[in-house]
């Protein structure tokens, strides 16, 4: 893992197309811009982890629900 520390109106890069800048800093809290292509898809991380947990409980779901169907067979 890279880590760097920025100054307000610093940036870094990511490759050649999605930029990163720092934009506010209000005590603990930093809010960033970022420039990317609209194809490149943005999610902050408790989102992902929100989203990967629902999935994990939709698949143990629809798992149940195949037994269940299968047991009235």
């Amino acid at each position: 893992m890279l880590v760097l520390s920025r100054k307000k109106g610093e940036s870094i890069w990511l490759g050649d197309e999605i930029e990163i800048t720092i934009s506010e800093i209000k005590g603990d809290q930093v809010r960033i811009a970022i420039n990317a292509p609209k194809n490149i898809t943005i999610l902050r991380g408790e989102l992902i982890k929100e989203v990967s947990e629902s999935n994990t409980e939709a698949v143990k779901i629809d798992g149940f629900i195949d037994f269940l169907k299968n047991e009235k067979k």
